[in-house]
């Protein structure tokens, strides 16, 4: 690792703390029933942490973060299926809400959440697409979505009060 990539044990070990926050969200998440009768929509909990680290770290920190939360969360759910999904969702919503974060720094946070989200259905659906070589689950994209604007409205607004709290605990 170059000189400029070395993580401080005190950054490193808030990295660690927020993975392990959220795997706890994710594995709590895996316990509630469905909220819809549409498969797949879900609040997505754990996202509260990823949008998170898009505003308070480095966007290769974040990356680290969801990535190890993707692995270790998919050996929780004992699925193939699960990373395959969450980290082809999870690689997309990075690609998205990163540039968005910095190039709109002004945007709500909420509303990169949403982004975010939204940017993570489509990289699901394209997994799936990918996986079965077919394109008719993309009729499936659009209730997709809405569940993921509602979710990262969700998230992005948990987010943003935990970010608020943080500053006004000078962290």
């Amino acid at each position: 690792m170059s000189d400029n990539r070395k993580i401080p044990v005190k950054r490193l070990t808030e990295l660690a703390m927020l993975t392990a926050v959220a795997l706890i969200i994710f594995v709590i998440e895996l316990q509630i029933p469905p909220l819809t009768a549409i498969p797949g929509i879900k609040l997505g909990l754990a996202n509260i942490i990823t949008v998170y680290c898009v505003y308070r770290y480095r966007p290769w920190e974040a990356a680290i973060v969801v990535a190890v939360r993707v692995i270790i969360g998919a050996m929780f759910a004992a699925s193939f299926s699960t990373i395959l999904y969450s980290a082809s969702g999870a690689l997309l919503c990075l690609l998205g809400m990163i540039p968005v974060s910095r190039l709109f720094p002004k945007l709500p946070i909420w509303a990169c959440s949403m982004i975010g989200a939204v940017l993570h259905n489509i990289g699901q659906i394209a997994a799936v697409i990918v996986s079965f070589g077919s394109f008719t689950v993309i009729g499936y994209l659009p209730f997709l979505m809405i569940g993921g604007i509602v979710s990262g409205l969700f998230t992005g607004l948990c987010a943003h009060f935990v970010i608020e709290r943080m500053k006004k605990a000078g962290k």
